[in-house]
């Protein structure tokens, strides 16, 4: 049996040195190494030897069980080795080539937007206030004039989250919060950006939520012809040294007067196109002085103070200002649509 062994052994580590890849080496594990090999086999028959054989004939096959194994994993290891320098030396990566280009993104049309109206009203000495876009009923009607049950409130399909606290439907609240807390004794300047939210049905000129900026302007001796300056500039700026504009009476539960601005059509001039329905105008936002009842409510002494609000959607503004004629590109995120926008 001892021969049987080293037969065995001599075989096993033949076929060893013989395996060329990983898959070899398992085979020879399995034939001679396995369940079923032979070496098992030799020791299953341990029993029919004399009590003086089976230890001799056990640690010898153990031993050539052992070196058997030994040699497999030796060869494997150098095996993957090789597969590991050749796998290397066909992907070798030359570092002196030009690496691959990063595509650089920008700022959103609605953000360019946003950010140009902004620097714009800060040249003219405005702020920039923020406030939250969960607002109580106090600061989102009540303190603009709009009590509980005003018809007006029909204007702005709200999201009520309770019966006190709703998904603001304007920046307004933010200019409220703001005279609140001048306690009536300081002047006002600012301009409030953000989103607002609306139960309205998305189609191409509307959507449940949209963007924001309205101004606010309280001092003492603050007249139509403060706002219509400021509004005047704006529109210039904005849109063109040749832009003229109007103001139209209006309605607002938190201004009086109220008035909306049109400015004069850039594609016709103003002598009447499609686009402005032959009027030669376009309507772009609404305004008007602040109404005495909003100024009490903050404090102010409308005796004393007056002041001029505005409102506009940045939005609409950019689909005048790129012929957009389409709201829902600006949040659909399609990449056509927003690299024909973007400024290197």
């Amino acid at each position: 049996m001892k021969e049987r062994l080293e037969q065995l052994k001599q075989e096993a580590l033949q076929k060893v040195e013989q395996a060329n890849n990983v898959q070899g080496l398992k085979d020879v594990r399995v034939e001679y190494l396995g369940k079923k090999g032979p070496i098992t086999e030799v020791l299953k028959g341990m029993g029919k030897l004399s009590k003086e054989e089976r230890p001799v004939i056990g640690q010898l096959a153990n031993e050539v069980r052992e070196q058997v194994a030994e040699a497999i994993e030796s060869k494997q290891t150098r095996l993957e080795d090789e597969a590991l320098e050749k796998q290397l030396e066909e992907e070798s990566v030359d570092v002196t080539l030009p690496g691959r280009p990063v595509q650089v993104g920008g700022p959103h049309l609605l953000t360019s937007i946003v950010e140009e109206i902004e620097d714009l009203f800060i040249g003219m000495g405005f702020e920039i206030k923020e406030g939250p876009e969960v607002e109580t009923d106090y600061y989102n009607f009540e303190a603009l004039n709009l009590p509980k049950g005003h018809p007006a409130r029909d204007m702005q399909d709200s999201f009520y989250i309770t019966e006190e606290l709703l998904l603001r439907t304007h920046t307004s609240p933010v200019q409220a919060r703001t005279m609140n807390a001048k306690n009536g004794s300081e002047p006002v300047k600012m301009i409030c950006p953000g989103k607002v939210y609306r139960r309205d049905t998305d189609d191409a000129t509307h959507s449940h939520q949209f963007t924001q900026i309205e101004g606010l302007l309280v001092d003492k001796h603050v007249r139509m012809s403060d706002l219509k300056g400021v509004l005047n500039a704006f529109a210039k700026q904005m849109f063109g040294e040749e832009r003229k504009i109007r103001l139209r009476p209006s309605f607002f539960p938190f201004t009086e007067p109220s008035v909306e601005m049109d400015i004069s059509c850039k594609v016709c001039g103003g002598e009447g196109c499609s686009v402005c329905k032959g009027t030669g105008w376009i309507e772009i936002l609404g305004a008007g002085m602040v109404h005495p009842n909003v100024l009490e409510m903050a404090g102010y002494d409308p005796k004393e103070y007056s002041g001029f609000a505005f409102g506009m959607g940045p939005e609409r503004i950019a689909m005048l200002k790129y012929g957009v004629d389409d709201i829902r590109n600006f949040y659909t995120n399609d990449i056509r649509f927003l690299e024909q926008y973007h400024k290197a």
